[in-house]
């Protein structure tokens, strides 16, 4: 018994000392060769040893062979001597895909094979990157903070250049800014050091100057003061939804483009990454991304109707509360939303349903949709309840949902979990737009029941930032692909 549990041992400490020099190689090709590595799809990046071990565990729900730092390693020793364009590489796909080849060539020269082009033509990154304006710095924007600044990578990527709020009443407001950005309730504290320039109104965040710009309209602000040009303005207000209200934006010196957190109205295009941000054009400068819900459950409603047809169905959301509601009973110009968010199950509306339709025009009229806000502050659940155009079974429609969350186009929006234990907050911090229950889902002949997770701020965040690669020409190619 003893032997047993010696070995069991010994085998995890080569395991951690595996993932240890890992680290290094990591953050040289993350830093130095604009390289983002993932293990099927979870990064890898400013992770520590415990947290690459679980990344390399969690491959055995998604395959049955599973994965190891020992399959990964020599991959990652590989890329690290390579001269590399940026890109994405996938090295747990990689070590996959090797050993179940033939292993008649060395893994430098499989891994030269697969990634083509990008292996021999080291082209650097545009010089000077995007700059990126948060305006507004709510939920959503601190958390689009916290992934540009753990993404600033070497520097010519997304720049954030600054934040743009309303002064509050308290004389330590940029404390205050600066200890919403550290501390959160939800998902924990900061990945790093934050120092506060009270002189210069400017927040350090590992080293990042994020300028903090006080005003109270979004077109009095000249942002060449700030050294910003060109810059892309993400308004996670909700104040201004339309093309009028939020071009006002674009009236300003150093602006060249507004993203909207929220359903834009009107003619705006709302854009689901992953399903239709090709149809963004150069000449968009406005755009939304439309809501979290939305972001949820596009790719998942997309990915079935590709392969099964959805003729019509209706979708429930259990969301999380939100900010608009009350902590306590009190008045709310919406019905029952005045009634205490902390205490309560609130019936109340979503667009979602209707919205699919702008990014899934396929889908237009076919959906209903209904919601209940529920007393967790993170973290939502939507039940697609299907009518489909062929029959299935529960294995079939499981299996393709799983492939499709590893291998196709949708693999950064869908995720699969093979669980009969998780809950919701063993989804805060996932950074695909929603998660597949597989082991709620319900199939019927033609009719099935999709159980869909979803970090509605962290997800849709994650989202967000998709877009904002796409419209600034830094979305690197991904490999595999």
């Amino acid at each position: 018994m003893n032997t047993v549990v010696d070995k069991h041992f010994q085998d995890w400490k080569e395991r951690e000392a595996l993932a240890e020099s890992m680290i290094p190689l990591i953050g040289h090709l993350y830093r130095d060769k604009n390289v983002v590595t993932t293990v099927y799809g979870q990064s890898i990046i400013n992770r520590s040893v415990i947290e690459i071990l679980k990344s390399h565990k969690f491959v055995r729900q998604l395959k049955e062979s599973g994965l190891t730092v020992r399959d990964t390693f020599p991959i990652l020793e590989a890329l690290s001597g390579m001269s590399l364009a940026p890109c994405r590489i996938d090295i747990g796909k990689l070590a996959t895909g090797y050993n179940s080849s033939d292993r008649q060539q060395s893994v430098a020269d499989y891994i030269r094979r697969e990634l083509g082009d990008l292996a021999t033509s080291g082209q650097p990154a545009a010089a000077s990157g995007q700059d990126v304006v948060l305006y507004g710095f709510g939920r959503i924007g601190r958390l689009m903070a916290r992934i540009l600044i753990e993404r600033a990578g070497g520097g010519v990527g997304l720049n954030l250049k600054a934040i743009v709020v309303r002064k509050g009443k308290a004389e330590n407001d940029l404390q205050k800014r600066a200890s919403l950005l550290r501390r959160d309730s939800v998902h924990g504290s900061f990945r790093g050091t934050i120092t506060v320039d009270e002189d210069n109104e400017r927040i350090y965040a590992n080293g990042l100057g994020i300028q903090v710009i006080y005003v109270n309209s979004p077109s009095s602000v000249d942002y060449t003061r700030y050294g910003i040009k060109d810059a892309i303005i993400v308004d996670n207000t909700g104040v201004w939804r339309d093309e009028a209200g939020l071009g006002q934006h674009l009236e300003c010196k150093g602006v060249s483009k507004v993203l909207l957190t929220a359903p834009g109205k009107g003619n705006l295009k709302n854009i689901v990454y992953g399903v239709n941000h090709h149809d963004i054009d150069p000449e968009d400068n406005i755009i939304s991304a439309a809501s979290c819900t939305t972001n949820a459950i596009t790719p998942v409603l997309k990915a079935i109707h590709d392969q099964y047809g959805v003729v019509n169905g209706h979708v429930e959301t259990v969301h999380s509360y939100t900010n608009d509601q009350n902590l306590i009973d009190n008045y709310h110009k919406g019905s029952r939303r005045g009634r205490s968010a902390a205490l309560n199950m609130v019936i109340t509306e979503t667009g979602a349903a209707k919205a699919v339709a702008k990014a899934l025009p396929e889908l237009k009229g076919k959906l209903t949709g209904s919601a209940i806000r529920v007393p967790t502050p993170n973290v939502s659940l939507a039940i697609l309840n299907l009518n489909l155009g062929q029959t299935t079974t529960l294995e079939a429609l499981n299996a393709y949902l799983r492939d499709t969350s590893l291998y196709s186009s949708l693999q950064k929006q869908v995720d699969f979990v093979n669980s009969t234990e998780v809950v919701s907050s063993d989804f805060v911090g996932n950074r695909k737009a929603g998660i597949v229950d597989s082991k709620a889902t319900i199939v019927d002949d033609n009719r099935c029941v999709l159980y869909v997770w979803y970090d509605n701020e962290y997800g849709y965040s994650c989202q967000v930032n998709r877009i904002l690669r796409q419209i600034s020409g830094v979305n690197y190619p991904i490999v595999p692909a």
